[in-house]
């Protein structure tokens, strides 16, 4: 309706997933850095947070397209599932079988790793919005990592989900699983200049012939009510283009922006949006302990791709003493 109008070629402010306009901040190329890392550090369990609508399912897609071949991946989205399902799904992602027999398996997913360390493979399985997992079902998940042979370290397992996920793991019975955690990260939201690039990164892929259809303070109003997280951005944006097109306004300023979150804000919320709360910063990326040391040199050479997902370990091992990824532990 209104991309004629103001020159676009398509709505840059789709809140559905374009895998041809991803916008990758600071913050996600770190992330997507550190995931990569994951694998390769050999860590076995890491846990990455991210406030709602932050961009996690990007990131995920971003590294399941970066993976090599050897890797066989077992994504999960939806966690909601009965401990028999969870294994169910598990063995159709994983070409095991399952036929409601957990003892048999475990025998066939053991196989399974053995025969990846034997090619040179791994196993990764990622479980989305783990926040909603309950405790039994995330220590059969720390269970499985106990099938690995000693000195086969071909399984990582990656727990993502909103800051919640933080006090699920803080539960008594989850320590022998918060012991084996060997790398944590938050996803942070867009600061100011951030929003500002992605909002003008979305126009330039939706064809955009002119580049100065939000003013400066139009980007800061958004980002105040957004608190700099994209799928608000996106709501937002699109909205005022449309009442700027409604309107007849070519350029859309402050006030505009002002009106649009008044028609989005639901009755009742205590914030002009529904934004979550900034998460506490007690325990998390501690990733950055390193500074600019090896871990995060070897986060620069991911960056590059240089290294390539799944390869180098034995030379990552000779370099990099176990004495220096201790501090990845928390």
């Amino acid at each position: 309706m209104y991309t004629k109008y103001y020159g676009l070629a398509k709505k840059p402010f789709a809140l559905t997933p374009d895998p041809t306009s991803v916008f990758m901040s600071e913050t996600h190329q770190e992330g997507l850095a550190i995931l990569k890392y994951g694998i390769l550090s050999k860590k076995c369990f890491l846990v990455l947070t991210a406030d709602v609508g932050s961009g996690k399912t990007t990131l995920l897609k971003a590294l399941v397209n970066a993976l090599d071949q050897d890797v066989h991946l077992c994504l999960l989205n939806n966690p909601i599932l009965s401990r028999d399902e969870f294994f169910s799904y598990i063995a159709k992602k994983l070409g095991l079988t399952w036929d409601g027999n957990k003892a048999m398996f475990l025998i066939e997913f053991g196989l399974l790793l053995k025969q990846c360390y034997e090619k040179g493979e791994q196993v990764l399985l990622i479980i989305d919005e783990a926040h909603v997992l309950p405790v039994d079902l995330l220590e059969e998940i720390r269970l499985l990592s106990n099938m690995e042979e000693k000195g086969q370290d071909v399984l990582s397992i990656f727990l993502v989900g909103q800051p919640e996920l933080n006090e699920r793991m803080s539960d008594d019975r989850l320590l022998p699983l918060r012991q084996r955690i060997g790398i944590r990260f938050h996803l942070n939201r867009f600061d100011l200049e951030e929003t500002r690039q992605y909002i003008l990164f979305r126009l330039r892929k939706a064809g955009a012939r002119h580049l100065n259809i939000f003013s400066e303070g139009a980007i800061a109003a958004i980002h105040r009510a957004s608190l700099g997280t994209p799928r608000l951005i996106n709501i937002i944006g699109d909205h005022a283009l449309l009442t700027g097109f409604a309107e007849n306004k070519p350029v859309i300023g402050a006030e505009l922006i002002e009106e649009s979150i008044e028609d989005l804000h639901f009755p009742g919320e205590d914030t002009p949006l529904p934004v979550a709360a900034p998460a506490k910063s007690v325990g998390i990326n501690r990733i950055h302990f390193l500074g600019l040391g090896v871990v995060g040199f070897f986060l620069v050479l991911l960056l590059l791709e240089i290294l390539p997902v799944t390869r180098g370990f034995s030379f990552i091992g000779k370099i990099l003493p176990d004495s220096w990824l201790q501090y990845l532990h928390f």
